[in-house]
């Protein structure tokens, strides 16, 4: 018999002699369904965030982060990045449907305690070693669930001129926001040319750093 879950933490078919994990199937779940009522929920969030309605941001995230499609989306986002299958501590990979599956039964807050990280170290470009902690597949997928329901609140609240590890700001908004402000009228002529020509020749981090470090330099504030 087919299973089909919701959003409500409960089963829509559930035998009584089964766990939730064995009524699962992986490659069943509807995807588009379970992203669709995640981002629902975010949007959700961001716009109480918005009317500074923190009783309602609280009450969202408490039921995104308990609710079957977060689970599930937590679960596979850590499941499909590059470090899918590096196991920690506890040397355990998701790596089959039935795990995955039972992957997001565990995903409860009560009696949670994270394991320690699993630390290896990688070379470095310059010989030396670079120190990296690994946590488990569990831990992973808590800390992608809890994301989903923090993102929104910080997304909204952030700097719209900071771009340091956010997942919406483009390198195109990056550019564009640094040639509003050269063309501002503080800026010399011509600065911009020479700007987006050292950007280009570096990486995107370290190009902007550049760029508005000579803004503020050539616009006086600094």
């Amino acid at each position: 018999m087919s299973m089909q879950f919701d959003d409500r933490k409960c089963l829509v078919e559930r035998p009584a002699s089964a766990s939730s994990a064995d009524l699962i199937e992986w490659h069943g779940i509807d995807w588009a369904r379970v992203t669709r009522n995640v981002r629902n929920l975010q949007i959700r969030i961001a716009k109480a965030t918005k009317e500074r309605n923190w009783r309602k941001v609280k009450a969202l995230q408490r039921f995104l982060t308990r609710s079957f499609s977060g689970k599930a989306l937590a679960v596979r986002r850590v499941t499909e990045n590059r470090g899918h299958k590096t196991p920690g501590v506890d040397n355990v990979v998701w790596s089959t449907p039935v795990s995955k599956a039972r992957g997001i039964t565990q995903l409860t807050r009560r009696g949670y305690q994270p394991l320690p990280l699993r630390r290896v170290y990688i070379p470095k470009s310059n010989g030396k070693l670079r120190p990296l902690g690994i946590p488990t597949m569990k831990d992973r997928a808590m800390q992608a669930l809890y994301l989903l329901a923090l993102e929104p609140v910080s997304e909204t609240l952030a700097d719209p001129n900071s771009y340091g590890f956010r997942p919406t700001a483009a390198r195109r908004t990056r550019s564009n926001s640094a040639e509003r402000h050269c063309r501002s009228g503080r800026v010399q002529c011509g600065f911009w040319r020479r700007t987006s020509k050292a950007v280009s020749t570096t990486s995107a981090t370290r190009g902007y750093s550049i760029t508005f470090l000579w803004i503020e330099r050539c616009s006086g504030s600094g």
